[in-house]
């Protein structure tokens, strides 16, 4: 995982990877950056050391996802992402949320608001159903074959 490390949200992540990696049977191995200008240095170092990328919402990171994914297509080394953008540019595959059903549910709780209930009495809520999307074009790029099983999952 490569992550910029004054991201909160990508600290917070990388924390929670690390947590689970034994559950699935994986290894993490992450690099931080401080500016996008690191990124191509430390992507060669980071892709001598793995089998994947997982690409978080880490913004600067994806700012520059064009430069990760040439590096890695060119070792096909597969990137992940972490939402359907990113997948539609290159990623081989993502399980994240969905945008548009997480505009629809922070529409219905501006409803709320706008209706007069209390701000500060409505719950923290997430997006409970994950999306999942596959760029079959890149899988066959990189030579990988999308299981059937794994193909069903996307709406």
């Amino acid at each position: 995982i490569l992550y910029t490390t004054s991201e909160a949200n990508s600290i917070s992540t990388i924390k929670t990877y690390k947590e689970l990696a034994s559950k699935y049977g994986f290894e993490i191995v992450d690099k931080g950056i401080t500016k996008q200008a690191e990124i191509p240095q430390v992507l060669d170092v980071l892709l001598s050391q793995v089998d994947c990328i997982s690409n978080l919402t880490d913004n600067t990171v994806v700012a520059a996802l064009g430069v990760v994914l040439d590096k890695a297509n060119a070792q096909k080394i597969p990137v992940f992402g972490s939402e359907e953008e990113q997948v539609k540019n290159g990623c081989i595959a993502s399980a994240g949320l969905d945008y548009f059903n997480l505009g629809k549910q922070t529409g219905v709780i501006a409803a709320r608001v706008l209706k007069g209930e209390d701000i500060s009495k409505i719950n923290y809520e997430t997006v409970a159903e994950t999306k999942y999307t596959i760029n079959e074009n890149t899988a066959k790029a990189l030579g990988i074959e999308i299981p059937e099983s794994v193909k069903a999952l996307v709406k």
